[in-house]
């Protein structure tokens, strides 16, 4: 596992060969490698299963080959050989596991057994899951209230389990439902439906052929959604404007090289993913939408003075919107100096992306976290929907908006109701189908939760899936609170962080994977997941499960949903017998599922369809919503100001090439040069000698806010890199400890993890994890 830690400049393109050694690396390395090769090949296919990794949407042609470099690591990490057992647990105590790091905790293997902490000896002990079972349902009969319990969900469960989840939690009495799409794209959610009328992406797959103009906002599709790159190399060989706005040159949206294109990788060839490429400041992304529109607006009124065709789609606008005349009046009031300063690009930089704008006739608008993860996010959202509503471009073919979601199902377990604030329409819904009372107050989100924990007004913490304990900011409370609870409950494949983490009484339930075939009492199951584009897949896993103690996730809630309620308000282990069963309750309950297992039955899975997408509004006025809102007055927040401290950088946490999510596969980010490290900050060579430090020269980070309390990290290495001035980047989960629980997005409670003031000093000695396993 160990490696030499180096830096050095990788020039080569996206994929190519590099990602086939990392891929061939992976499989080797999963010491099951035969038995995988054949699960690779099932990926993303009809009756295969669907990749754990991202949600990015399927092509609609049949390749034989429909992964990725890094869909290829979340399935040789996930079908292991290497396994996490009962002797395992009895050889390490918990505390000396957690002296290891987060990737040697995961490189051990699969959980095999349902496993209770054993205070007494500080070592997890085997139970039965009936036990597991009736000790979860102990503590939560044992409440005073339902909510002093929380339940989270990671973006990997399915549309089963998630669904199953929500009817035994509403049932149980709560509406706290911290979830991991608290900390991802809340903003595009509630932005969306403010002003659409629905918070989810308007575009389909096919809708990148037909733009003329692709807009990539504030995502790095290399390492986060590397499918997405030959839509975007197809794009720019057709003659379509890829504009992207990032702060960091990734590789992935500058050159791409087709792994599974024979003649492209014998010849070394390589592709532009994109045609312009800008680069704005830190939360300056708003800014630069507003300086867009003024252009658009600029180039509108002299239009009309010429007596030239518009620049603004006045139909559209007459027949969908309300607001107009709000907006061009915030435009107008904008001054030039504001968002030059703001955005950190140029005013002509911004007008070559105007003209690029207003020469497409269809533009997708695509974003990820760097627009989601700031306290302004939502109007930001808001400014892109502005952008397009200006132009027509939501609504049809080749136009409309894209946040592009993270984990497998992220979005699925929404829409099946994992919502911490559900709508009137879900709640009567399932009390008409289910006989039952359900909570209408709104429960904990993941930054309540924590808060929930730390005043110990939270008791019980189950977790279905992920990894709480790192995932979350603020890391050493999000410790300390789940240390507050009576009890702790992971529902798991592999060992993290949060096992270690526990409260006074703790269980590990181990679960199948994606990858593993699900055998209930009337044959083997599939699971459903909805992609990015809200198409609904079929996933039959492949393999056999890597112990016969495993559970499907489904099985766990019916569990303990069982020992908690009996059978109440539904017969947990009827649904769980058949997973059509828990489909027909979904088809009952959920909007556009009618006839859900028949509508299966057609190969790719089918599309649930977009209101905006057909330009019908769900917004209390029946059109879509232009939004007048002001540029922040200034990007460093408040709290940091009355610190009395002026930050050295502002810092954005971002993955390397080598992780999926808080998932370590290895220890190399290949395209931005770092091998074997992870406790790296990326900064402008000439930041770096204007703090008085050297290339290569090791410093804690310290972030600024106002409570006092210390926010250290400590032991990064300096890497020079070609990033703006007065910016940094740097890993997370290793710097989730420097975002304040309290920095989070006005109406999101998202952590602002992409805008973190921070100080630099010398490094202190030995006071750090170190990046190699013990």
């Amino acid at each position: 596992m160990s490696q030499k830690k180096h830096i050095k400049d990788y020039t080569g393109p996206a994929a190519g060969w590099g990602a086939l050694k990392s891929v061939t690396k992976s499989w080797l390395g999963s010491e099951n490698g035969f038995r995988n090769l054949r699960a690779m090949l099932k990926t993303n296919q009809n009756s295969g299963f669907d990749c754990p990794g991202c949600a990015w949407g399927e092509s609609p042609e049949n390749d034989m080959v429909k992964f990725c470099e890094n869909g290829a690591k979340a399935v040789n990490w996930e079908a292991t050989g290497r396994l996490v057992d009962p002797d395992f647990f009895a050889k390490y105590s918990v505390s000396e596991l957690a002296k290891q790091t987060d990737y040697w905790l995961e490189y051990q293997g699969r959980l095999t057994h349902p496993m209770r902490y054993d205070a007494a000896t500080d070592h997890y002990v085997e139970t039965s899951w009936d036990e597991a079972f009736a000790l979860t349902a102990s503590h939560l009969r044992g409440l005073d209230s339902p909510d002093q319990a929380d339940f989270y969900t990671s973006g990997r469960a399915s549309n089963e389990a998630a669904f199953l989840y929500q009817l035994f939690v509403r049932a149980f009495g709560t509406n706290n439902f911290p979830d991991c799409s608290n900390m991802c794209h809340e903003a595009s959610g509630i932005g969306m439906a403010d002003t659409i009328g629905v918070g989810k992406g308007t575009v389909v797959f096919e809708d990148l052929a037909l733009a003329d103009a692709i807009f990539v906002i504030g995502q790095n599709p290399g390492t986060n959604h590397p499918r997405m790159l030959e839509p975007l190399r197809e794009a720019v060989k057709r003659g379509a404007q890829v504009v992207c706005f990032n702060p960091l040159k990734e590789r992935g949206l500058e050159r791409f090289q087709h792994p599974q294109h024979p003649l492209e990788m014998l010849g070394n060839d390589s592709e532009p993913t994109s045609t312009a490429y800008f680069r704005p400041a830190l939360g300056g992304d708003m800014a630069v939408m507003r300086g867009i529109a003024k252009f658009l607006l600029a180039w509108e009124r002299e239009a009309q003075q010429k007596g030239e065709p518009p620049v603004f789609d006045h139909d559209f606008i007459k027949a969908h919107t309300t607001g107009l005349e709000q907006y061009l009046a915030e435009v107008d009031a904008t001054r030039w100096e504001h968002i030059v300063e703001q955005s950190g690009l140029s005013r002509s930089e911004i007008e070559l992306a105007a003209r690029m704008y207003r020469r497409a006739e269809r533009v997708v608008m695509c974003w990820a976290m760097g627009l989601t993860q700031h306290r302004h996010s939502v109007p930001t959202i808001q400014e892109v929907v502005n952008l397009q509503l200006l132009r027509g471009n939501i609504g049809k073919p080749g136009a409309g908006l894209s946040p592009v979601r993270g984990h497998s199902n992220v979005q699925g377990d929404r829409t099946m109701g994992i919502n911490e604030q559900p709508p009137e329409s879900l709640l009567n819904a399932l009390e008409a189908r289910f006989n039952v009372k359900v909570p209408r107050g709104h429960g904990h989100n993941v930054v309540q939760a924590i808060k929930a924990m730390e005043e110990k007004r939270t008791k019980v913490f189950i977790g279905l899936g992920g990894n709480f304990a790192q995932a979350t900011p603020d890391t050493p409370r999000t410790h300390r609170a789940l240390g507050n609870c009576e009890l702790t409950v992971q529902i798991s494949t592999k060992l993290n962080r949060s096992h270690l983490v526990t409260g006074r009484e703790a269980l590990i339930l181990p679960c199948l994977g994606r990858t593993e075939v699900d055998m209930q009492s009337t044959g083997p199951q599939g699971v459903t997941v909805e992609d990015t584009f809200s198409m609904v897949h079929l996933s039959h896993g492949q393999l056999s499960p890597c112990s016969l103690q495993l559970r499907s996730e489904p099985a766990i809630i019916a569990g303990i949903a069982r020992a908690t309620l009996g059978r109440h308000p539904i017969d947990w282990e009827w649904a769980v017998a058949d997973y059509r069963r828990i489909r027909d309750l979904i088809a009952d309950t959920i909007p556009g599922f009618g006839h859900f297992n028949e509508k299966l039955d057609q190969p790719g899975g089918f599309y649930l369809g977009n209101a905006a997408a057909e330009r019908k509004w769900h917004t209390p006025g029946g059109k879509a919503c232009f939004t007048a809102s002001t540029l922040p007055g200034q990007l460093v927040n408040e709290a940091v100001l009355a610190s009395g401290e002026k930050p050295d950088l502002i810092l954005q946490t971002l993955r390397s090439h080598d992780q999926y999510n808080t998932t370590l596969y290895g220890l190399d980010d290949r395209y931005r040069g770092v091998f074997g490290l992870r406790e790296v900050i990326f900064v402008n060579e000439e930041d770096i000698r204007r703090l008085g430090f050297e290339p290569g020269e090791k410093v804690d980070l310290v972030s600024l806010w106002e409570d006092g309390q210390e926010r250290r990290v400590s032991g990064f290495m300096l890497v020079a890199y070609d990033i703006p001035p007065g910016q940094a980047a740097a890993y997370y989960p290793e710097t989730n400890p420097l975002v304040p629980l309290e920095s989070y997005g006005d109406r999101t409670f998202t952590p602002t993890s992409k805008f973190v003031a921070v100080r630099l000093e010398k490094a202190r000695a030995g006071n750090r994890i170190p990046s190699s396993p013990v």
